[in-house]
């Protein structure tokens, strides 16, 4: 008998509030619900799941945030001890977190990439590696909230999701293939500052930001996941960038018409429909990912926004 899964099946439900604001029928995918927090356990629970099965006694991972969460959780779920290697510009909600799951967190570089680096080096006999956004397993996991969606109804004209590293974008791209949806275009948004797929879809390549400007820290992959930039040549992609303030603006209109805390990586999609951008404007029926993250508060939404 297979494991059950670590992830839950998540609401489908029509936005009232979107859909009357922007004049289209606004439905919203609520990863924000998972147990940890944000869709990352649907691909991390898959691949912690399978790692368990050929034997992993150690799982480490490196991430600033929802990633390693979900890891410590899908950890602690399995009985497997984590270790989760930061930057040091995570913020202590995001290490709390991940301790609150008995999981080790080590500190270390500048950047996603040098804590990525280190967490790489620290792999040893009897560990599982768990990448963020770059592994083939999690995107066949993501891709789950996509099978959900086509158990629910139709399909709809247009999904709207965040881009990071592109571990979502992969995902709900293989749901579509999968589901016989691939002709249901996909608007990727990301805040100003960390829009490494629209750089990448700019220059035909992907290229590497220098820094991450932009408070949307969990879409701060300096540099996407090949496979990401390389649908953009086999499937309809619209590449969307907002402003920190208008994804900031988003999560604090979404607290007010759904009742959920969502972070700015998440804003950043919202914010394509509460702004009524013009790559959303061409379609009636538009699905929108909630993909969540905890490592946001209403005071650092306050913040953020200047109140």
């Amino acid at each position: 008998m297979p494991m059950p899964h670590l992830h839950i099946e998540t609401p489908y439900i029509e936005s009232r509030a979107l859909s009357l604001q922007s004049g289209r029928n606004v439905w919203l995918k609520m990863e924000a619900l998972q147990p940890p927090g944000s869709f990352k356990i649907r691909g991390v629970g898959l691949k912690c799941q399978e790692a368990v099965g050929h034997g992993a006694t150690r799982f480490i991972s490196s991430s600033g945030g929802n990633a390693g969460i979900a890891v410590a959780y899908a950890g602690r779920q399995l009985s497997i001890p984590v270790t989760v290697v930061v930057p040091e510009t995570t913020t202590d909600r995001a290490k709390t977190l991940i301790k609150q799951e008995n999981a080790d967190v080590v500190v270390h570089g500048a950047s996603w990439q040098e804590a990525n680096a280190l967490a790489m080096s620290m792999v040893g006999a009897g560990d599982a590696f768990v990448h963020p956004f770059d592994d083939e397993l999690l995107w066949r996991g993501h891709a789950s909230m996509v099978d959900e969606m086509a158990q629910a109804g139709d399909a709809p004209d247009a999904i709207v999701l965040s881009v990071g590293g592109g571990g979502l974008l992969c995902g709900v791209l293989e749901g579509l293939h999968r589901n016989g949806w691939s002709t249901v275009p996909v608007i990727a948004v990301e805040t100003l500052g960390a829009d490494s797929f629209a750089q990448a879809v700019k220059a035909r390549y992907p290229i590497e930001l220098p820094a991450i400007q932009s408070i949307a820290s969990s879409l701060g992959a300096r540099k996407v996941a090949q496979q990401a930039f390389n649908w953009t040549s086999k499937h309809s992609i619209h590449s969307v960038v907002v402003s920190d303030r208008q994804a900031v603006k988003a999560c604090e209109s979404f607290i007010l018409d759904h009742r959920v805390v969502v972070e700015p990586a998440c804003g950043a999609a919202l914010a394509a429909v509460y702004e009524n951008v013009e790559e959303v404007r061409a379609y009636k029926k538009i699905a929108v990912i909630v993909c969540g993250g905890v490592t946001a508060t209403i005071a650092h939404l306050k913040q953020w926004s200047g109140d």
